[in-house]
């Protein structure tokens, strides 16, 4: 019991000193309240004033720290809009740029594309000659070979001819003197001298029907030797067609990163039949060996069919953009700020931003794998075309194609939109080479000098 007093004064003691100290800062204050019959008084205890001296310091702080933060936060929202804005600025101004060289791009595709055209047909109609003169070359080299076979007849019989003029020479000289004694026999002089006429006549024809042979000889010669020179000629302008034709796509395919004797090889295995224009040459049917214009027909028939071979892979890949109006690029393929959560993220695609409605065209021939709705995609066309390769169109308005249904390289197959996760009109584009997402502005710059 005394322990409990003991502990009570002790905590009695302390009160009245800190009661004390509080005093000498906070002294007892009274507010008095008068009214018309009566005043009164309220005592504000130096505990009471520490209490609301402490609340109004901690009101006043934290109003203080509140305005500092909304400042600092205005401040720096406001740094953050004009650095926004600046980008913003230089980025429109980058993909004006862009889209004036992807028209100049387009406008050289469409240039090569009609120069390749041209070629096709030159070479179509230098393939045609070169056919009807192969064909005249060999009729010519039958005819020479017949004349050939009719001037040894001639000399041969020339030569007997000469042959039976000498022998009925020496006869005539031998019988010379008994025909001057025997006047009695003017029916055998007169029949000998018919046949020397007729000899020499013979021998006459025969010599001047060696000679024109001789110079139709001379004239085919002449000719085969202008033929073979034009031959040569026309053999020249197609292995320098094919060169053109043939380098352009090659470059395209390796320039994606695309094997081509893979490609070419598996388009190969896909067109196999064989016949047509395109068969190599054969001309001799006595098995000998074929000549250096058969052997460069054959190389330039070879190349056709590889150029062939190009053309069917290149429709079959997606090398081309995926709208032909007037769009910018408004975000490319890689790591970027999401427009949503600000936080960095992988973008698998390019956006292209145009008009509400705008045409979206298929990029290569291929199959409609899935057409509908999406999460995040919003409305989606998804394209299997060969070598691997699938193309994605998304946040369409309204697809036109249906799941299964077969395309061509510029079909027309949605109108670009704003569906699922999107902050506008665009269309995001991807390119997937076996379900890996690729960069699909490597597809359209490796055939911007091509198509």
């Amino acid at each position: 019991m005394l322990g409990w007093d003991k502990d009570g004064r002790v905590r009695t003691r302390l009160a009245i000193r800190i009661h004390a100290a509080l005093e000498r800062v906070f002294p007892e204050r009274r507010v008095f309240l008068k009214s018309d019959t009566d005043t009164r008084f309220i005592r504000l205890r130096p505990e009471t004033q520490l209490f609301a001296y402490g609340g109004a310091t901690l009101m006043v702080s934290w109003a203080i720290v509140a305005t500092a933060i909304l400042l600092m936060d205005s401040i720096g929202s406001g740094n953050f809009r004009e650095q926004a804005k600046r980008d913003q600025e230089v980025y429109r101004e980058r993909l004006n740029a862009l889209s004036v060289e992807r028209d100049q791009r387009a406008e050289e595709a469409v240039a090569a594309q009609q120069r390749f055209n041209a070629a096709l047909a030159q070479i179509s109609v230098m393939q045609s000659e070169l056919l009807a003169s192969e064909t005249r070359r060999s009729e010519l080299e039958t005819g020479i070979e017949v004349i050939q076979t009719t001037l040894r007849d001639t000399m041969k019989e020339r030569d007997t001819a000469r042959l039976a003029l000498s022998d009925l020479e020496k006869q005539t000289e031998e019988g010379s003197a008994a025909i001057t004694m025997a006047t009695t026999a003017p029916v055998q002089m007169e029949f000998m001298s018919s046949a020397l006429s007729e000899t020499a006549q013979e021998r006459d024809r025969i010599l001047a029907d060696a000679q024109a042979a001789l110079d139709a000889r001379e004239e085919l010669e002449l000719e085969l030797d202008l033929m073979e020179e034009r031959n040569d000629q026309i053999f020249r302008q197609l292995e320098e067609a094919m060169a053109i034709s043939v380098e352009p796509l090659d470059k395209m395919f390796r320039s994606a990163g695309m094997p081509t004797d893979s490609i070419i090889e598996q388009v190969r295995r896909g067109y196999s039949g064989q016949g047509g224009p395109l068969t190599p040459l054969s001309f001799s049917t006595r098995g000998e060996e074929p000549t250096p214009d058969e052997l460069r027909a054959n190389t330039l028939l070879q190349q056709m069919q590889q150029l062939n071979l190009y053309r069917i892979a290149a429709e079959r890949a997606p090398f081309a953009a995926p709208t032909h109006a007037g769009v910018r690029m408004t975000s490319g393929f890689g790591y970027r700020r999401d427009p949503f959560t600000g936080g960095r993220r992988m973008h698998s695609g390019v956006d292209f931003a145009g008009s509400h409605g705008t045409d979206i065209y298929a990029t290569a021939d291929g199959v409609v794998t899935f057409e509908g709705w999406q999460s995040g995609y919003g409305r989606v066309v998804k394209i299997q075309h060969a070598f691997g390769i699938e193309t994605v169109y998304a946040h369409n308005t309204r697809n036109r194609v249906k799941k299964g249904q077969r395309v061509s390289r510029g079909d027309h197959i949605a109108d670009m939109g704003s569906t699922g996760r999107s902050t506008g009109t665009h269309l995001h584009y991807e390119v997937r080479v076996n379900g890996k997402p690729v960069n699909p502005m490597i597809y359209i710059k490796a055939a911007r000098n091509v198509f």
